[in-house]
């Protein structure tokens, strides 16, 4: 099962053998344990359930969902399968299911940046600046239309921007340190430093 929860460090860049330069985003992805393996016969769907990272302070219901796999998780993230794999609970997952050249994608919580504007959010152009103009160069200007008397939902407005679940597709994974648990991903990750992402196989490329 080519799939593992890591930790963002950051990016760096590393230098082939042939000499090319190749942009980098390193991962810390410890080992993940099963906490749980759904079925379609007791849940209606096949899926494996994985913990990752050390947590602290755990609720009574989630120490006792994982106690029977004898760890305390930071964070527990479900991945569903078509057929499950020949994993039970207890187990660990590790950067070692991948290898270099695999295709993977990437799923985190993008960088917030608290309120925006429109010209920040969407692109969009500032009003004129000439001669007998307000001056509120940067402002949204009408939003509203004769019929039917009313903004639809969906307009592109002002408001919270980032802070989303974005995943990266296509990514190659250029380094691989197992003694260290570190995986390297051609290309850019979302979110910040020290984010959680996890990182699974492209459909039918496993």
């Amino acid at each position: 099962m080519q799939v593992i929860i890591g930790t963002k460090i950051g990016m760096t860049q590393i230098i082939g053998d042939d000499g090319i330069v190749t942009p980098v985003t390193i991962l810390q992805a410890d080992p993940s344990t099963v906490t749980q393996i759904k079925t379609v016969e007791t849940d209606g769907y096949n899926a494996v359930q994985l913990g990752y990272g050390q947590g602290k302070n755990l609720s009574k219901s989630v120490s006792g969902h994982v106690k029977a796999a004898g760890v305390t998780p930071k964070v527990l993230k479900e991945f569903r399968v078509e057929t499950l794999p020949e994993l039970k609970i207890g187990d660990k997952i590790s950067v070692e299911s991948f290898k270099l050249g695999d295709k993977v994608e990437v799923t985190g919580i993008s960088k917030g940046k608290g309120y925006a504007g429109t010209v920040k959010r969407w692109n969009f152009n500032e009003s004129r600046n000439t001669h007998g103009f307000k001056g509120n160069i940067r402002r949204v200007g009408s939003i509203g239309s004769m019929y039917p008397q009313k903004v639809f939902k969906g307009k592109k407005m002002p408001g919270r921007m980032g802070h989303d679940q974005v995943t990266v597709k296509n990514l190659v994974v250029a380094f691989l340190d197992t003694e260290n648990n570190l995986i390297g991903l051609k290309g850019a990750v979302p979110g910040p430093k020290k984010g959680i992402v996890t990182i699974k196989a492209e459909e039918g490329k496993e």
